[in-house]
């Protein structure tokens, strides 16, 4: 039966558990009385719900503690092994796939380099596809007990009715590849396994707001630097977040030829990729043969000497210029959208670290409009070069929430089907 705001008893029942469940996750262990207050919920609700939970094997016991005269309040948290999610990075250099528990504990990971190919869509679906089986094996885990499986990936991701999520990735030469059809086709997962396909700056953004330098903040830009440079805006009205590609603002007209085709974006001055061939040009050596993290090391070191030697002047003047040009596109993002925090993450934003972020600051607040730069703080993020990954995890996580902890009914199956022989054969004794 509908209220008269359309709402049904099951959507009531959803809604509280709901609420139970994610103050649980960010606030506990809480017993049932400070639950109250802390959802909103009576006193009766909250009994009614958290008996549910603990039925349903979501919610268990986690000590106790002493209340004001009377008995000893039993602590309540999410059981961190009823349930899994698997988070995967489609990064430039590499395909990171990692096992995480409910509490985002990481239980396996795998990963596996990026060569000449590196974007070929049915190549990246293959990482993706073994990368799943492989740590599913290594812990012996069970395709039901999945929450789903989360992508961060560049571009832009559109999701759509008859082929799911579909990448616009210019920089990388995907031009409407339909990966979630890609990896659903090739996929020997039971078929209410979701995947949730999403920009890879947003997944970062995302880890970063539950449990990373953005805790906390109601309006910030979580800003990812790696081989190319993106962000994620997120404000009160867009809770979860949204990507923008910020990596293609134009910084100079008729400048530098980006990666995307476009004259002057700001990836083709600030991104990794561009900023260790504007050393080359200059006459810089990286090591021959190197990936990107490994030279952008080496640039690193020449500029600034651990030994307190003389600076690679070349090295140098290009990193001083990279960090004008990331805090001129920094205060493009002040200006526009007002945050109380910008954080910088991406494995090239955190291999630059503290030596590189005071430059930027300093930028970004001489091009950006007093009042709005006054108010905002730039830092770096906190979760390391798994954030992307633990990001992409916390999408079937953050709808697992959405939906009360319920998951999908699993579909009919086979009496032994394809993933379960796979299992087998990668389990000793199984």
């Amino acid at each position: 039966m509908a209220g008269r705001n359309g709402r049904t008893v099951r959507d009531l029942r959803r809604g509280n558990r709901t609420a139970v469940l994610q103050r649980l996750y960010f606030d506990g262990p809480l017993s049932r009385f400070e639950l109250g207050p802390a959802t909103g919920l009576s006193s009766g609700s909250v009994s009614n719900v958290v008996a549910d939970l603990v039925a349903d094997g979501l919610v268990e016991e986690a000590g106790s503690v002493d209340s004001d005269g009377g008995r000893p309040r039993t602590l309540l948290r999410v059981a961190p092994d009823s349930g899994q999610m698997i988070g995967v990075d489609v990064g430039e250099t590499r395909v990171r796939v990692e096992l995480f528990d409910l509490a985002l504990n990481e239980l396996a990971r795998t990963e596996r380099p990026l060569t000449a190919q590196r974007y070929d869509a049915d190549v990246i679906a293959g990482h993706i596809r073994e990368g799943v089986a492989e740590v599913l094996a290594a812990r012996a885990a069970v395709p039901e007990r999945l929450l789903g499986i989360g992508v961060g990936v560049p571009g832009i991701v559109e999701h759509t009715a008859d082929r799911g999520a579909v990448v616009h990735g210019q920089t990388i030469g995907w031009d409407a590849v339909p990966l979630e059809r890609l990896l659903r086709t090739t996929s020997e997962l039971p078929e209410n396994v979701r995947y949730f396909i999403d920009n890879g700056a947003k997944t970062l953004g995302q880890a970063e707001m539950w449990f990373g330098a953005g805790r906390g903040a109601r309006n910030a830009v979580v800003v990812l630097f790696g081989s190319g440079v993106g962000a994620c805006l997120v404000t009160p009205e867009v809770e979860h977040g949204r990507a923008v590609e910020w990596g293609h603002l134009t910084v100079r007209v008729r400048g530098r030829r980006c990666r995307c085709g476009a004259p002057g974006c700001l990836e083709a001055y600030a991104g990794a990729e561009s900023l260790l061939a504007r050393w080359r040009e200059a006459g810089g050596r990286p090591p021959a043969g190197a990936d990107e993290e490994t030279a952008l090391t080496a640039m690193l070191a020449a500029a600034y000497p651990a030994d307190g030697g003389a600076a690679d002047p070349v090295a140098l003047a290009v990193l001083e210029e990279t960090a004008e040009y990331l805090g001129a596109g920094l205060s493009d993002l002040i200006n526009l959208f007002q945050p109380e925090r910008i954080i910088v993450g991406g494995w090239a934003g955190l291999q630059l670290g503290t030596r590189f972020l005071p430059a930027v600051r300093r930028h970004a607040t001489t091009y950006a409009l007093r009042h709005p730069a006054d108010k905002v703080g730039i830092e770096l993020g906190r979760l390391g070069p798994d954030a992307v990954t633990v990001g992409a995890a916390i999408l079937p996580l953050a709808d697992f929430f959405t939906s009360g902890g319920h998951r999908p009914a699993p579909a009919p199956q086979s009496p032994l089907p394809a993933w379960r022989t796979a299992l087998r054969e990668r389990t000793p004794g199984a």
